[in-house]
């Protein structure tokens, strides 16, 4: 039996990198079109020495958010996604390193900040490099209807927190 094109579901993928005191620290977690987990990643805390910091300079967020973190937890995930959401400006430039449409979801933002990128739609925007990219990303979204893009979010921070709670209960028995 031959299974359509487009009945072939759509896995997302929602990368959340945030800078904790201890380093940036970044979770991927992969859905199907519903909202329901596939497969989550999270990666331990990167914190730059003082050379890398001087060294990157203005460079360094985004090449520890795009390039370290948000590069290999979409390279260590077995489970392949259409598109990737991102939460953060400094990661958008994952999409640099990868070969599917990267997009940035967005807060409402006040009309007086430049844009982050090129727009898909309200709240939405993709790589200022990758134009093509907008069109796929639109499509992509209308098929999926309404669609949470906050949510997915507040589930890797939550699981984020809990696993920090863990390695810190894991220590402290060790």
């Amino acid at each position: 039996m031959t299974v359509a094109a487009s009945n072939v579901s759509t896995n997302l993928g929602f990368l959340c990198v945030q800078q904790e005191p201890n380093g940036f620290v970044g979770g991927y977690l992969v859905t199907n079109a519903w909202g329901r987990p596939l497969e989550f990643r999270l990666s331990s805390a990167v914190q730059p020495n003082k050379v890398q910091a001087i060294l990157y300079g203005d460079t360094l967020p985004r090449y520890l958010c795009g390039e370290i973190i948000g590069k290999t937890l979409v390279d260590k995930t077995s489970t392949p996604a259409q598109w990737i959401l991102v939460d953060n400006a400094m990661t958008l430039d994952i999409r640099l390193r990868v070969d599917i449409p990267i997009a940035l979801w967005r807060a409402p933002i006040d009309a007086d900040d430049a844009a982050p990128g090129l727009l898909v739609q309200p709240r939405i925007f993709c790589h200022k490099d990758y134009p093509q990219d907008v069109a796929k990303l639109r499509e992509s979204i209308d098929k999926l209807g309404s669609f949470d893009f906050a949510e997915p979010f507040a589930r890797i921070r939550e699981a984020m927190n809990e696993a920090r709670k863990l390695g810190v209960a894991t220590r402290a028995a060790a």
